[in-house]
C-alpha cells in the first residue's frame, strides 16, 4: 500500500453504499479511496495484510498505510477524517467490545433493514478514480 487510506466494503449492501456516498460527500480532499470486497483488488490488498476477506462480508475494513482496521475501529477512524465529523472519534472512549457488539448487530441484520443489490456499485465517471477494480 502506498500510504493511501482505502476503505474495502460490500459492494452489494445498501447500508455500505450509503455509507460509501457519505464518506466521498464529506471527504473533498479525496483522503479515501474505495474497492468493494468482492473485487480483485481488495482480495490483492488483503492477502499483502495477511488477512483474507471475511465469508459473510460482515465488516468494513479500513486500510492505513500498514495498518488495517475492521468493525468499530474501522467507522471511527473514517469519521476522524471527514470534514464536520473528526471530534466523533470521541466515541472511541466507549470499550471496544461495546463497540463491536452493536456494530455486529447491525452488520448482521443490515439487509433485512436496508436491503441489497444484486452487483456491486459501479461508480460514476466523476468518481471512477478514487474506485480500484
Amino acid at each position: 500500500m502506498d500510504g493511501t487510506s482505502i476503505i474495502l466494503f460490500d459492494g452489494v449492501c445498501n447500508l455500505c453504499n450509503g455509507f460509501v456516498q457519505f464518506v466521498i460527500v464529506r471527504d473533498p480532499e479525496k483522503f479515501f479511496r474505495f474497492a468493494s470486497l468482492q473485487s480483485t483488488a481488495a482480495q490483492e490488498l488483503l492477502k499483502k495484510g495477511s488477512m483474507t476477506i471475511p465469508d459473510n462480508l460482515s465488516t468494513v475494513v479500513l486500510l492505513e498505510g500498514e495498518s488495517v482496521y475492521t468493525q468499530s475501529d474501522a467507522v471511527l477512524r473514517i469519521l476522524k477524517h471527514l470534514k464536520g465529523w473528526k471530534y466523533s472519534y470521541v466515541l472511541a472512549i466507549v470499550p471496544k467490545i461495546w463497540r463491536d457488539i452493536v456494530y455486529a448487530v447491525i452488520s448482521r441484520y443490515r439487509y433485512r433493514m436496508f436491503g441489497k443489490n444484486e452487483i456491486c456499485m459501479v461508480p460514476t465517471p466523476e468518481l471512477r478514480d478514487r474506485f480500484l477494480r
